[in-house]
């Protein structure tokens, strides 16, 4: 029963690396080179490393879920616990959706699509990894 998961977890893989570049527009749409330069050195270095850690967590996720499926699929226990991982990342990720203030920054339709798709990876992500570890064997 749960060889479903497996496919799943293969394509949501790729779908983790395609946020990725949504992140990508982040510093170039909020102007961060631009707004950021009123603050201290130290400050703007942190938000270039966090975003660094970021982007190094959802890739390692991705990557780990592409070369990794059919293990995670089988419920073992370091499987369930990469899946947890997954779930409580992109459960976080997901409910700040609800608390940021995006939309001043949501000015075309592209912007306003991409972020509902987002919402609907992160609800994804989140369910998909959430049942993998609840899931019976």
């Amino acid at each position: 029963m749960r060889a479903i998961f497996e496919p799943l977890i293969f394509i949501a893989g790729f779908c983790q690396l395609a946020v990725l570049i949504a992140s990508a527009l982040v510093p170039i749409r909020l102007k961060w080179k631009d707004d950021l330069q009123v603050l201290p050195k130290l400050h703007r270095q942190l938000y270039w490393i966090y975003g660094g850690y970021v982007v190094l967590g959802i890739s390692s996720l991705g990557l780990i879920c592409i070369f990794n499926a059919a293990e995670l699929a089988q419920g073992s226990f370091l499987a369930r616990s990469v899946c947890a991982y997954g779930a409580v990342f992109w459960g976080i990720r997901l409910s700040l959706q609800t608390i940021l203030d995006v939309g001043p920054h949501l000015t075309t339709w592209w912007l306003k699509a991409g972020y509902h798709t987002l919402t609907l990876l992160f609800s994804s992500f989140t369910i998909l990894f959430g049942l993998a570890v609840i899931w019976p064997a």
